[in-house]
């Protein structure tokens, strides 16, 4: 998928020294609210999620800055739902350099258009840490209604438990939600 500011590619474990430059422009795998893995893990984290890709739960995407072919980020389908036309956007995380710029508006934007579109979803998720506040602004700009709080619901990295705010786009809303984020896009 291709936009004006990125590219999503399907993950690659070729793409492990990027996603570790990635991870260190802001040193992401200190985040408490977010699970970033290390530049030692980085490997191993891929090599976990190409396994899920190869099941069919998950869709993993290199998010590719267009104005320098760098790798700036990952982003993911999850909860892959065909029966019933759902899935998660999730597991999101961008370099220090990327956040606040168009890149997350724009990831979002087509991985939205190709849910609503050619995969024909009834409804789109999105879950966030309790904590991480710049993840919610971000998903309720995305005019996303929020569904509910999963009480305790992950484990951290560093053993504290996570409660899960969890938002959802139903296609129906899509259209207009969708004009307003291409007119944020097309300001910038």
């Amino acid at each position: 998928m291709i936009g004006t500011w990125i590219r999503l590619d399907p993950l690659s474990s070729d793409d492990v020294p990027g996603l570790i430059a990635a991870a260190s422009d802001g040193r992401l795998w200190e985040s408490t609210v977010t699970v970033v893995p290390t530049p030692e893990g980085m490997a191993g984290f891929i090599d976990q999620r190409l396994g899920d890709v190869a099941t069919g739960s998950w869709e993993a995407f290199t998010v590719r800055r267009l104005s320098d072919d760098r790798i700036v980020g990952l982003t993911n389908y999850l909860h892959i739902d065909t029966v019933n036309r759902r899935r998660e956007i999730g597991g999101t995380w961008y370099s220090a350099s990327a956040q606040r710029t168009a890149v997350n508006s724009e990831a979002k934007l087509l991985l939205l258009d190709n849910a609503f579109g050619p995969l024909d979803c009834i409804a789109v998720e999105l879950r966030t840490h309790a904590r991480n506040a710049a993840s919610r602004a971000a998903i309720e700009r995305l005019g996303a209604q929020q569904d509910g709080l999963l009480r305790h619901h992950l484990f951290m990295p560093d053993g504290s438990l996570r409660d899960t705010v969890v938002y959802s786009i139903l296609a129906g809303e899509w259209p207009s939600l969708r004009a307003r984020l291409v007119a944020r896009l097309e300001a910038r």
